[in-house]
């Protein structure tokens, strides 16, 4: 999470920027809450208003419902850069609405079915869409630094193997929760 936000200039001092997190589970309220500690204007995006209270909790300082053109409308041509943490299809152009002139969309979550896309949103605006992954340990050891510092961590849940169908139910339902499963490998075999 940290990499994109340093590679697209959101970490750069004294700039200001709006920043969209689009999907709002466990890697998703990091994005909120990094985003927030570095100053920056942030937007929680999801397709129900179900994690909005949750989304604020976190730092988001708007809320779109993407199901919802009254939610969408006010901040459509507006975002900078909208980390894409969603590893289910979607429609992207969605996505792209919201963005500025000259604003990209980083795919952080991985979606393993193609997905479509019309064209005519990223040529006429310059808009683009990148990828990212993890960049290196110095980067890591960097957002864990400022992660330290700033008392900014993961929410997660400690489950040993007996849960594990469990969480996977949670899961496919949607993570309202939007914690991280940790499995706890010694306690599974006691």
């Amino acid at each position: 999470m940290s990499d994109p936000l340093r590679h697209w200039g959101a970490t750069k001092q004294n700039r200001m920027m709006k920043i969209g997190i689009a999907g709002i589970g466990g890697l998703g309220t990091m994005g909120i809450k990094l985003s927030a500690a570095l100053g920056h204007e942030v937007v929680a995006i999801s397709k129900s208003d179900q994690k909005e209270a949750l989304a604020r909790e976190k730092g988001a300082t708007h809320y779109v419902n993407t199901s919802d053109y009254k939610s969408i409308n006010p901040h459509n041509d507006s975002i900078d850069l909208i980390l894409n943490t969603i590893c289910a299809p979607h429609n992207l152009s969605t996505y792209l609405g919201l963005l500025r002139t000259n604003g990209t969309l980083v795919q952080l979550g991985a979606v393993t079915a193609p997905m479509e896309l019309g064209q005519f949103a990223l040529m006429s605006q310059r808009k683009s869409i990148a990828g990212s992954v993890v960049g290196g340990m110095k980067a890591l050891q960097e957002c864990v630094d400022f992660c330290v510092e700033r008392e900014i961590y993961p929410d997660i849940e400690i489950v040993d193997g007996s849960k594990v169908e469990e969480v996977y139910c949670r899961l496919v339902d949607g993570n309202s929760s939007a914690v991280r499963y940790v499995l706890d490998i010694d306690a599974s075999f006691k």
